[in-house]
């Protein structure tokens, strides 16, 4: 996949500030839609806490929480955040067990991700129509307009939803008692996000990754087994996912999947 400083310079400058904000927008809508449907598919939450709806022409699963669906809501808002100021090279959304011990990690590599110095997020409250997973979520409007073609863009994510839910599917079940959590690892050049308030904390040391300061990453990182997921490359967007099963997951005995 190529990477961020490999990409042409027009790809990063010459994207209209309207067409940027708009693709980092659908990015962190089918970040959210991706969240929710693990959440289903590992039966992090019982399945009848979920509401089945349509996006990108999918039957997608949200869940019904107030709770669950705000705390997901503030931490995209906060991927957001960092993803607009450039800094993000990876997204996790991590499972533990009840011993805190690293199960899963889903993980979107953005580092190819284009940046555009100048983007301001949209500031003001949420409406209660955008902390639903809306039928046909897509971009519907100027499907071919410049640089991006949203048609492509919609695809792509589709086919992604699409092979993230197979792949929770067929996974091996996971213990009861899970959480989760979302962590972003940033590139080296990147700073923390510091200051108040403070939505992020660092990760512990065993999900720490390789830098200039550490030399290697933790033993968590990279887990004892990886299943690739989808590689999207359309227009200036370009992100990776794939699944890493922890090292403490492969020692469980065996379950028994539930019907």
């Amino acid at each position: 996949m190529p990477q961020s400083d490999q990409l042409p310079a027009e790809d990063h400058q010459s994207l209209p500030m309207s067409q940027a904000s708009q693709l980092l927008t659908s990015f962190i809508q089918f970040l959210t839609i991706c969240i929710h449907n693990i959440l289903y598919y590992r039966s992090i939450y019982p399945a009848q806490t979920f509401l089945t709806s349509r996006a990108y022409n999918l039957p997608v699963h949200q869940s019904r929480h107030p709770k669950v669906c705000s705390w997901i809501r503030d931490a995209v808002d906060a991927v957001q955040t960092q993803l607009g100021l450039g800094v993000v090279e990876r997204i996790a959304v991590v499972i533990y067990d009840g011993q805190a011990r690293v199960m899963e990690r889903w993980m979107f590599d953005v580092a190819g991700f284009p940046a555009w110095k100048g983007f301001k997020e949209a500031k003001g409250p949420r409406t209660d129509e955008e902390d639903e997973l809306a039928e046909g979520t897509g971009n519907t409007e100027n499907n071919t307009e410049g640089k991006v073609n949203w048609t492509d863009v919609d695809e792509q994510f589709r086919a992604t939803i699409r092979k993230l839910a197979y792949a929770g599917e067929k996974m091996a079940p996971l213990p009861e008692g899970c959480t989760f959590t979302i962590a972003v690892e940033l590139r080296d050049e990147g700073e923390a996000p510091i200051g108040h308030p403070q939505p992020w904390i660092p990760t512990q040391s065993n999900l720490q990754t390789k830098s200039n300061e550490r030399q290697a990453p933790g033993q968590d990182v990279g887990g004892a087994k990886t299943t690739p997921i989808r590689a999207v490359e359309v227009g200036p967007l370009f992100f990776e996912c794939w699944v890493e099963e922890g090292n403490a997951k492969e020692q469980l005995p065996p379950r028994t999947p539930i019907k």
